[in-house]
């Protein structure tokens, strides 16, 4: 199986459901930007509890219902196209927190060819 190793920066950006930009849920907006500037993935968690820097706690329940679960948006990507991105969520988080970090990637595919 094919690999590739290389640095990149891994983005995780921290918020609540609630937190909207331009009229959409948060993470669906970041997801977007990264799709058209072309980044590598983004992937999008729900949290089962989380608190910030407002010490208000945010949790996913059933009972009591809650609606404003933590959210995480994670995107791994080399640094200069990190570097398109950050811009645009400066523009875009009011509330949260963007935490930037140097990872080694490992990038395994698939052979399209049939050969192993």
């Amino acid at each position: 199986m094919p690999r590739e190793e290389f640095k990149a920066k891994m983005v995780r950006v921290h918020f609540s459901q609630k937190d909207q930009w331009d009229g959409k849920p948060l993470h669906e907006a970041i997801v977007s930007v990264c799709l058209e500037l072309g980044l590598a993935g983004a992937t999008v968690y729900r949290g089962l509890e989380g608190f910030g820097f407002s010490a208000h706690i945010h949790h996913a329940s059933l009972w009591p219902p809650s609606d404003d679960p933590p959210i995480t948006v994670t995107i791994i990507d080399r640094e200069e196209q990190i570097a398109r991105l950050l811009p645009r969520l400066d523009a875009m988080v009011s509330e949260g927190i963007v935490a930037i970090s140097d990872v080694e990637v490992v990038y395994y595919t698939s052979d399209v060819s049939g050969q192993q």
